[in-house]
């Protein structure tokens, strides 16, 4: 196989639960096994944008020097009611900590993961409307 391609293997480990495995030993574990719940392979979808989408801001507000002492990526999905059972819609909330955040970085950071950067999003947003909304906290403020 060519070098440019990404591999991943899933593996059938009992019951209804797969492990899946990247190339460098990373793991993901779908189902239940042994009375421990994993996630189910429509929830990695939401996870992985989550992962990416806040990656992203990460790195533009670090680039920024807004350095955010914490960031959470709360995501919600709708599925259609008719197989296969797509995403329609996903909300993200966005909670972002730090001392001295403008929101006007935090809402920069935002739109340049969703509208240039999010690879999964894009993905995503060929099937599911795509919303969000962002919360600034100070640190050791609860989240919403």
């Amino acid at each position: 196989m060519s070098e440019d391609l990404t591999q991943i293997t899933a593996t059938w480990t009992g019951e209804m639960t797969f492990v899946g495995q990247n190339a460098v030993g990373g793991t993901v574990q779908m189902g239940t096994l042994d009375g421990k719940p994993g996630v189910t392979p429509m929830q990695l979808l939401l996870v992985a944008i989550a992962g990416c989408t806040g990656m992203d801001i990460l790195s533009i507000l670090q680039k920024k020097r807004s350095n955010p002492t914490d960031i959470q990526v709360r995501v919600s999905g709708k599925r259609a009611d008719e197989f296969p059972k797509i995403w329609t819609h996903v909300h993200l909330t966005y909670l972002i900590w730090g001392n001295r955040l403008k929101p006007k970085d935090v809402e920069q950071a935002i739109e340049l993961s969703e509208e240039k950067l999010c690879s999964v999003g894009f993905m995503l947003a060929k099937s599911s409307e795509i919303t969000s909304d962002y919360h600034i906290l100070k640190p050791g403020e609860t989240g919403i």
